[in-house]
């Protein structure tokens, strides 16, 4: 048995031994799906008694909701957005969006958490509600809030829930969904910037500034 990590400067025990336990448990979920991993085989995996690990998270489906939350926190869109003083601003601000949201959102292992969350949907429901309220939702509320603010300028005009999603629909195509069938490959650097200048560009398109 290898010795134990030291945690790091700054981190209490508790908080490595957490650590340790859901690197273990997302390994062995990727590995062997949610219904087939034991939390025998990952209390070993992490290097922990059966008794820590229930101290700790109480069930396996705990320790899914976990690993599925903490990797949704990547997702989360900057708070600092300059003002939107015009459409060139604007433009600047969707293509940021758009690039930050395929660059994390295309990492193999976020598509790896949302091919496990969605394949193991009926034997813990809690969590797709997870990555529902962590990811989902404040990923649409803060592009939402973009939209809003952008009519409020006057730079373009139409209801902000729409163009919210016309602009993710125009970013996504059907990238995600070739990703998460494994027939597509993640896009370089250069080929998410394409795609977030593109996306911009039809949607200002298709809601140019109001007479």
């Amino acid at each position: 048995m290898s010795p134990k990590a030291k945690p790091r400067e700054g981190e209490t025990d508790e908080a490595a031994v957490r650590k340790r336990i859901l690197g273990a448990a997302f390994s062995a979920f990727i590995e062997g799906g949610y219904a087939q991993t034991s939390t025998l085989e990952i209390a070993t995996r992490a290097r922990v008694s059966k008794r820590e690990l229930y101290s700790l998270f109480g069930n396996k489906e705990a320790m899914l909701v976990a690993c599925i939350t903490e990797r949704a926190q990547r997702l989360k869109t900057p708070a600092d957005l300059p003002e939107l003083r015009d459409r060139e601003i604007l433009a600047n601000v969707l293509t940021a969006f758009g690039t930050r949201l395929l660059t994390e959102t295309t990492d193999p292992m976020v598509v790896a958490v949302l091919r496990l969350a969605i394949s193991e949907t009926v034997h813990a429901p809690k969590v797709a509600q997870a990555l529902e309220s962590t990811a989902r939702r404040p990923t649409r509320a803060s592009l939402r809030d973009i939209m809003a603010n952008a009519k409020s300028a006057c730079l373009c005009d139409g209801d902000p829930a729409a163009m919210t999603e016309q602009f993710l629909g125009l970013l996504w195509g059907d990238l995600m969904t070739g990703l998460l069938l494994q027939v597509a490959d993640r896009p370089s650097a250069g080929e998410i910037a394409r795609r977030a200048r593109e996306a911009t560009t039809g949607f200002l398109s298709i809601y140019p500034k109001p007479r």
